[in-house]
């Protein structure tokens, strides 16, 4: 059986000076950070590893962390949607009690149900796409090695129904931090292991974060 490695890339840090969650949203690109946490992992896979296609979440964000990976392996960056952000009925919205949207109480229902979750895409949904998207890219790089760009919430979630686990959680404690790795090993279409990795650890205390990015 051919070993395929899949690796799911979070996308570098946004520039996002007013603390929105931003989401789905447009014109939400790269901060310098971010393009310098890009680069790191371009370098970091390119010293290592050996890539055979770059597919990218269509958020501008994640198309500039894909693109000095790329440019590195000398590939055009493939685009699915299935690797897109999370639905969030709080998107545009900074969240949060104090001057967030959480201090209006018409925003209250839709925190009722954590374990679909009610304030978005349910998370069962987003695994089904990711796992999707990963099937279709293990098909096309076969015995070899892609990287998919996409966005914290739905890595995260597809890494807890690989490993078996609820999918509800503490969005605190996300082993998924920007421009990390989690490394999908399969042999055939059996996952063997799963591995983490942040190339861009050294850039990562000061930078902002946003829940659901």
């Amino acid at each position: 059986m051919a070993s395929t490695t899949i690796h799911l890339l979070r996308h570098g840090e946004v520039l996002n000076p007013e603390g929105i969650l931003y989401g789905r949203l447009p014109g939400y690109r790269l901060s310098e950070r971010g393009e310098a946490m890009a680069e790191r992992v371009a370098g970091f896979l390119s010293a290592s590893r050996r890539i055979d296609a770059v597919i990218s979440s269509p958020l501008e964000r994640a198309r500039q962390t894909a693109a000095p990976i790329a440019s590195a392996f000398g590939l055009d960056i493939q685009t699915d949607d299935r690797l897109i952000e999370a639905d969030n009925y709080f998107e545009g919205m900074t969240f949060g009690f104090g001057d967030g949207s959480l201090r209006h109480p018409r925003h209250w229902p839709k925190l009722r149900n954590p374990f679909r979750p009610s304030w978005g895409e349910a998370y069962r949904d987003q695994v089904g796409r990711m796992t999707a998207a990963i099937a279709a890219a293990r098909s096309q790089v076969p015995g070899r090695e892609a990287v998919l760009i996409s966005h914290q919430l739905p890595i995260w979630v597809t890494r807890l129904s690989f490993e078996g686990r609820h999918l509800w959680h503490d969005p605190r404690n996300r082993t998924c931090s920007l421009a990390s790795l989690t490394t999908l090993h399969f042999d055939g279409g059996t996952l063997t292991g799963i591995d983490y990795l942040e190339p861009a650890a050294d850039l990562l205390p000061g930078a902002a974060t946003v829940a659901g990015a």
